[in-house]
């Protein structure tokens, strides 16, 4: 019976989720025609919406532990599910993603993504859209902030290994910025597929910011050991 309510409280929480996207899109997107700076705002308002219906719908609490820094840097973080994205996003000051270039003509995702500054990527031309991103934050056309990537280029289920990829080496080279490992234990409540969503605490915590400077193969170390050590940490420490 637990289940069978938990099942229908989750699909209720999702359909609203979406609805108010599509909500808080519209309504924000006339002070956000006037002045860019506004996207973050209505992105900030949904995250955080999201993350409060999550809480009382489905029981799933959220914690982002650690301060992210209002500096342009890159953010490393574990991909588990599509909440540690929302939950990262809600605390950041001035996000963007390197994003699937199909995604720029997602309805509301899509618009909010350019305008917060987003580098939409065809697939193999990763570098020539990070150096385009670079120049536009230069000659003033496209917001600064912090860049989030997700080393393993995909999401993994909590106990599952995939290899990083270079790919966060060769940003790190290329903007010569810190940067920030995120671990987190999200997938344990929000799957990456399915309507299931379980009560617990969600956490994403924010790890020692790694100075700019370091070879590829010390980052790509430092990154890996920090993020899964830390992410097997919060996996352990949850009983469900």
């Amino acid at each position: 019976m637990f289940y069978l309510i938990q099942y229908i409280r989750s699909f209720f929480f999702l359909i609203q989720m979406y609805l108010m996207m599509v909500i808080f899109g519209l309504f924000f997107c006339p002070i956000v025609m006037l002045n860019r700076k506004y996207s973050y705002l209505a992105v900030h308002v949904w995250c955080r919406w999201v993350r409060w219906t999550a809480a009382w719908m489905v029981g799933l609490k959220s914690e982002v532990r650690g301060i992210i820094p209002d500096s342009e840097f890159i953010i490393a973080a574990k991909h588990q599910s599509f909440f540690d994205i929302i939950m990262i996003v809600s605390e950041t000051p001035r996000p963007k993603f390197i994003m699937k270039a199909s995604l720029r003509w997602a309805p509301v995702l899509g618009w909010y993504a350019k305008k917060i500054g987003c580098v939409p990527v065809e697939r193999g031309k990763r570098a020539e859209a990070i150096q385009k991103m670079m120049s536009a934050v230069a000659s003033g056309t496209a917001p600064a902030g912090q860049l989030i990537i997700y080393p393993q280029g995909t999401r993994v289920l909590p106990g599952e290994f995939k290899p990083y990829k270079i790919g966060v080496a060769a940003l790190y080279q290329q903007t010569r910025q810190a940067c920030l490992p995120v671990a987190c234990n999200v997938g344990l409540f929000w799957p990456k597929y399915g309507i299931m969503r379980k009560p617990g605490l969600a956490v994403v915590e924010c790890l020692p910011l790694i100075p700019a400077g370091l070879e590829n193969s010390e980052l790509m170390t430092k990154l890996e050991q920090t993020i899964e050590k830390r992410t097997n940490q919060l996996i352990s420490e949850v009983k469900i």
